[in-house]
């Protein structure tokens, strides 16, 4: 852990009176920044009143500049290292929480389905499982905006000497305080102690919301995450969560050391 200064290029301009920023590198193709999804959500889900989320795509590519010179993105089958980076800057586009959902999506399909993200075709399906405006994100992954907006991520990350993934930076509101960077992945205490100390006084726990409402949120939860959000066993979560199944509200996908459950979808 160490301290830094917010580099201009960081800072997006809002009207948000939360008094943290918090901001999030990782390399979406990479396992271990999967490890930090879980410490993101619980994150949001009790203490989202005091802070705002960026995530930061800190991949490491060299072809970054081929992919600017594609001029149309004419075939299906297109395949580019930086093809998944951009598209979720393009979902983004479409709003923070479309970004999240489509970088949510893109991780399952990777990582739980172990399907091919970088090709063009698997990119729009996964736009269209995340609920994006499929057309308009054809529109923006081919876009100056999008691809700048990738290289932007990627000049923040040198700014503040970001080398390894994942990482969080911690910022408060007050300008001449410098940031904290977390590198790599901690209990979620000393997440939760962190922003305590950044913000210099006793935080309070949101509620969670209900099941259904997390669900819709965040599609696809670990046994694990479920009863750490809740504060209950593992067995009680997963109780429940079979509950939702035999309701065909919920599907279980069983991998390593856990299940995963995500809303059911129909054809």
């Amino acid at each position: 852990m160490n301290n830094l200064q917010i580099p201009p290029e960081a800072i997006v301009s809002t009207s948000s009176t939360k008094p943290m920023e918090l901001y999030a590198f990782i390399d979406p193709l990479c396992s271990s920044c999967l490890d930090l999804q879980p410490i993101i959500k619980k994150l949001q889900v009790e203490y989202e009143h005091y802070f705002t989320l960026r995530i930061v795509l800190s991949t490491k590519l060299s072809t970054l500049n081929s992919f600017c010179k594609t001029v149309m993105i004419d075939d299906k089958d297109f395949t580019h290292p930086a093809l998944p980076s951009v598209a979720i800057k393009a979902a983004e586009l479409q709003g923070k929480r479309a970004g999240m959902r489509f970088l949510q999506k893109l991780q399952e399909h990777l990582f739980v389905d172990t399907r091919n993200v970088a090709t063009y075709s698997s990119l729009l399906s996964i736009a269209e499982q995340a609920h994006l405006d499929v057309e308009e994100f054809q529109s923006d992954i081919q876009s100056k905006e999008a691809t700048r907006a990738f290289q932007c991520d990627m000049y923040i990350s040198r700014e503040m000497d970001v080398t390894e993934s994942p990482s969080i930076v911690f910022f408060n509101e007050r300008i001449e305080d410098e940031g904290l960077k977390v590198c790599g992945i901690y209990n979620y205490e000393v997440y939760e102690k962190i922003l305590a100390e950044m913000m210099d006084m006793d935080i309070h726990r949101q509620e969670p919301p209900s099941l259904d409402e997390l669900f819709l949120r965040y599609n696809t939860l670990s046994t694990k995450e479920v009863a750490s959000i809740y504060g209950v066993t593992n067995y009680a979560a997963e109780r429940e969560l079979k509950k939702r199944t035999l309701l065909q509200q919920l599907e279980r996908i069983p991998v390593a050391n856990t299940n995963q459950w995500r809303l059911k979808t129909y054809a």
